[in-house]
């Protein structure tokens, strides 16, 4: 049997009483470690992390707590390659799709690590101005943000071991609140020996990091009213996270990121070979392909007008058929596997959904495995399917498969292109693609109220635009309705989840002292 990870809980190592679940190498079909929480003392672990990492987080300033995440950073930096190896391992990502996870979540710490810094030595954030509560100014409200007085518990998801944490835990412990997360069984690994080198380290106070790694069960029975839950999955998990007791009857606060349909537009007035077409050409591709498409903010419909449609398919198709599919330690790979098993049952159970409704443009089944057994690695080439029937093939508008897969869908006009869009019912993430900068403009405020990111890709920021389905520390990742209807990220508004907002009503004098101390010359 492989090894047992530990789970790091109430300030120490330990491991479940039971035989644990095994993690596998998705390409070679080895199992790799194990995972196991079961007998862990989750109420003391709880308390712990509540009772001491928070006392002891709150203590230090904000700019104390960002030098803290700029020294977890370099901790972790210094662990790159082991990092990158497991990533290849349990995940099955090539080298580039390793780095989104692993450098993009250090990238977030370095962020916020600066951020913090420019909070200075205070340890409370004023809201705003202070307002007048009569016609004497003398006394007067101010509203403050103070660090809850709970826990962050983090429900992590597959596809993001590393920056599914960081991007979270960035923000709550420079609020001073203190993190318990629970990564995804498939690929804990990373995740786990992450804070495993930042606990060796010594740079965080004891409780402010913990990782239960295996079952969830009865994470959210221990959650208290100043608690926090964060959590990134399915819709279905989603729901069952609102409707538990902690959130209904203890008002808990929960941020959820769930399912989303993005969507690419390449608006009216296009040609084929155009600079915005072959950009959006590019984009798909690219979307399509990094991390075999299992990012939540991967583009699944590609919009154009009915008279490029054959011309897209051929242009996105011809880069799709470029992209090489295999083992991830070779070279020659550009693509690597899907998660797991059960991850590739679900992508061929989706695409079949799919075609019912659509015709294949670009079958991935044709490309070949290199280095790979296709009876045992999860490997799966790139899929465009494409649908004539933009109104009535529902099933394009309403189903998520979480792999390398993405529909084709013709409109006829503007208004039009933005109404199916929308039938998208919420998405994390619309990219908008031509030269016409009011007409992009235009529907990029369209589109805001249905999106938590509207990325608007026109020929002058070829070279320089972050992504349509990378998220940026500084700027919101989430989406409402469908999307989970949660923020996160967002530079410093990542804040306001772990805290809480008062008003404190008194005089003038008293009010002053609120104001965060001048700096030192």
């Amino acid at each position: 049997m492989s090894e047992r990870l530990s789970n790091f809980v109430a300030g120490r190592w330990q491991a479940g009483t039971g035989a644990g679940t095994a993690l596998f190498d998705p390409v070679l079909g080895t199992e790799l470690v194990r995972v196991d929480a079961t007998g862990l003392d989750l109420p003391a672990a709880f308390a712990f992390a509540r009772e001491q990492g928070g006392a002891a987080l709150r203590a230090m300033t904000y700019a104390q707590r960002a030098a803290m995440l700029a020294a977890l950073g370099k901790v972790l930096q210094a662990h790159r390659d082991v990092y990158y190896e497991i990533a290849t391992a349990n995940s099955g990502t090539v080298k580039n799709d390793s780095a989104v996870d692993i450098d993009g979540g250090l990238f977030t710490l370095g962020v916020y690590a600066k951020l913090g810094a420019g909070l200075g030595a205070q340890r409370h954030l004023l809201d705003g101005d202070a307002a007048r509560l009569g016609k004497d100014p003398l006394f007067q409200s101010q509203h403050v943000l103070v660090p809850t007085r709970g826990v962050a518990l983090f429900i992590n998801a597959f596809n993001f071991p590393s920056w599914g944490l960081w991007e979270k835990a960035a923000p709550a412990l420079l609020s001073g609140v203190p993190v318990i997360v629970k990564p995804a069984t498939a690929t804990a690994w990373l995740t786990q020996r992450m804070v495993q080198d930042v606990v060796n380290a010594g740079v965080l106070p004891a409780g402010a990091l913990s990782v239960i790694c295996g079952s969830s069960s009865g994470l959210m029975d221990q959650l208290q009213p100043f608690d926090v839950v964060s959590f990134t999955g399915s819709a279905e998990t989603a729901a069952v996270i609102r409707s538990h007791p902690a959130v209904v009857q203890r008002s808990v606060r929960v941020n959820i990121e769930a399912d989303s349909i993005n969507s690419a537009l390449l608006l009216p007035g296009e040609t084929p070979g155009s600079e915005a077409f072959e950009l959006l050409a590019k984009e798909v591709a690219r979307e399509m392909t990094v991390k075999s498409g299992q990012k939540c903010t991967a583009i699944r419909r590609v919009l154009v007008p009915e008279a490029l449609y054959a011309q897209a398919a051929e242009a996105i198709g011809a880069r799709l058929a470029k992209t090489t599919v295999g083992n991830p330690r070779n070279e020659t790979v550009r693509m690597g596997a899907l998660v797991s098993r059960a991850q590739l049952r679900s992508v061929q159970e989706g695409l079949a959904h799919l075609k019912v409704q659509t015709t294949v443009l670009h079958d991935g089944s044709q490309h070949p495995l290199f280095d790979a057994d296709p009876a045992v690695a999860c490997c799966v080439g790139p899929t465009l399917l494409g649908t004539q029937d933009a109104d009535g093939a529902d099933r394009v508008h309403n189903t998520e498969v979480f792999g390398p897969v993405a529909t084709l869908v013709p409109y006829r006009d503007a208004a039009h292109a933005l109404q199916l869009i929308r039938r998208g019912q919420g998405s994390l993430v619309a990219s908008l693609y031509g030269s016409d900068a009011a007409a992009l403009a235009a529907s990029a405020i369209e589109l805001a109220s249905s999106h938590g990111r509207v990325h608007v890709i026109s020929p002058d920021v070829a070279a320089l635009h972050t992504g349509h389905g990378n998220v940026m520390p500084q700027s919101l990742h989430g989406g409402p309705g469908r999307a989970g209807g949660g923020e996160e990220l967002g530079g410093l508004k990542a804040l306001n989840f772990y805290h809480r907002r008062a008003a404190v009503q008194a005089s003038t004098a008293v009010l002053t002292q609120l104001s965060p101390p001048a700096p030192s010359a």
